[in-house]
């Protein structure tokens, strides 16, 4: 029997995947262990949506390598896709396994198919469990490598989606992620109209899930079915909508459908209808073509729009996409320049965010204990709550009152 090891870096659909494959690799008699130094198979699930996670990629291929130097390496995923070839080359390396091919990743390497498995909280350091019900888009960002490697946007069938989330709430999931490349696509491809609000409002009503959490949305992806979602409290206060840019010139030339107008409307409607909504974004600085006056009309939309939280990233040039050929690059001391300045932008930003809540009684979703002794967990509005108490509270979601801020971190004492 197979003592097996999985890692993954980059996105929450990722995550999902891995989470899959380790149902998967147990359905097919293997077990997963949690150091690699334990395993007889090392899997790593790779990004590659930008210069700095392909980087990262290779890296952690090397350094699992001298973690767990009699395993073989099973490299899968964007990275894998993008430098196949570079991937083959590692030492240790047996397999290399693309996007095309991820689903049949376990049957690849054990050479059995996997039987139905039950999925385990907290391998990962979290409670919440990761569904991927999308794959690829249709979309053409001209930044954008993810769409070339992971391919046309399809979706897992609604009734398919729905036994997967039923299935994981009887295992004991409190809250499920949803998550996609291009999430907001969802059943498009299948014909269904309105089609994530369709699944959302599926999995409201046929199942218990306690708290139900979507990763990223593009805007243009957003209808009023979808919004008004965040009328029922089980659907969790926090809505990711990629900005990139607060410059309307700078969307133009980053090929997105949106214009800074379109977006705060959009933002007004979301809090119109859920007032204490986390609102997270993306944002790209240094974009070619991004002049001084075009950022800081960016920077000023982004305070404007008063984020929760913001994943800032300095442009980063991806063979294969139309912004390499775009004039007047921007240096890159000048990006790392305005990349501090945007990140410096949501430190200010999310701990205004979080301030508003010091006194309120919120629900928790406790994961685990920090080097502290003190459980941590998250708000369903996505704020990183501590508590000290003796009390078990794994997988367990309670009323708690917070009572002050630390650092990022609120923190509260369970009530009830």
């Amino acid at each position: 029997m197979s003592r097996v090891y999985l890692e993954s870096l980059g996105c929450r659909l990722n995550a999902a995947e891995l989470e899959r494959l380790a149902r998967d690799f147990a359905g097919a008699g293997c077990t997963v262990v949690d150091g690699p130094e334990d395993a007889d198979i090392v899997l790593l699930n790779t990004c590659a949506v930008t210069a700095q996670a392909a980087r990262k990629s290779r890296q952690r291929v090397r350094a699992l390598r001298r973690q767990s130097a009699d395993a073989r390496l099973a490299v899968i995923g964007c990275w894998a896709t993008e430098d196949e070839a570079r991937a083959e080359g590692f030492r240790g390396v047996a397999w290399v396994i693309p996007n095309a091919e991820k689903q049949r990743a376990v049957e690849i390497i054990t050479g059995r198919v996997a039987e139905p498995a039950v999925w385990s909280p907290g391998r990962w350091g979290h409670t919440r469990a990761f569904l991927g019900v999308q794959d690829g888009c249709d979309h053409a960002c001209t930044y954008c490598i993810t769409r070339i490697l992971r391919g046309p946007a399809r979706s897992r069938p609604l009734a398919e989606a729905l036994a997967d989330v039923q299935a994981l709430v009887a295992q004991g999931a409190r809250e499920v992620v949803l998550s996609g490349v291009c999430l907001g696509a969802y059943g498009r491809d299948l014909g269904l109209e309105h089609g994530l609000a369709t699944l959302v409002g599926a999995i409201l009503r046929e199942t218990d899930v306690p708290r139900l959490r979507l990763s990223s949305v593009e805007p243009w992806d957003m209808d009023e079915p979808l919004l008004r979602h965040w009328e029922n409290p089980r659907l969790c206060r926090q809505l990711h909508l990629p900005l990139q840019s607060g410059s309307a010139r700078v969307l133009r030339r980053m090929g997105r459908r949106i214009t800074p107008e379109a977006f705060a409307g959009l933002v007004s409607t979301a809090r119109a209808i859920s007032p204490d909504i986390a609102l997270t974004t993306d944002v790209i600085v240094g974009f070619p073509g991004e002049t001084a006056a075009d950022f800081a009309a960016s920077l000023d939309f982004t305070r404007q729009m008063a984020f929760a939280r913001l994943h800032v990233f300095p442009y980063s040039e991806r063979a294969g996409t139309p912004a390499t050929r775009l004039p007047d690059p921007v240096p890159a001391a000048i990006r790392a320049e305005r990349a501090a300045q945007m990140r410096a932008l949501g430190v200010e930003l999310a701990a205004r965010y979080r301030e508003r809540f010091v006194g309120q009684v919120l629900p928790v979703l406790w994961e685990r204990r920090d080097q502290r002794g003190r459980w941590r967990g998250w708000t369903d509005n996505y704020l990183a709550v501590a508590t000290e108490t003796d009390a078990e509270l794994y997988n367990r979601i309670t009323e708690t009152r917070v009572l002050a801020g630390e650092g990022g971190v609120l923190v509260g004492e369970v009530v009830g």
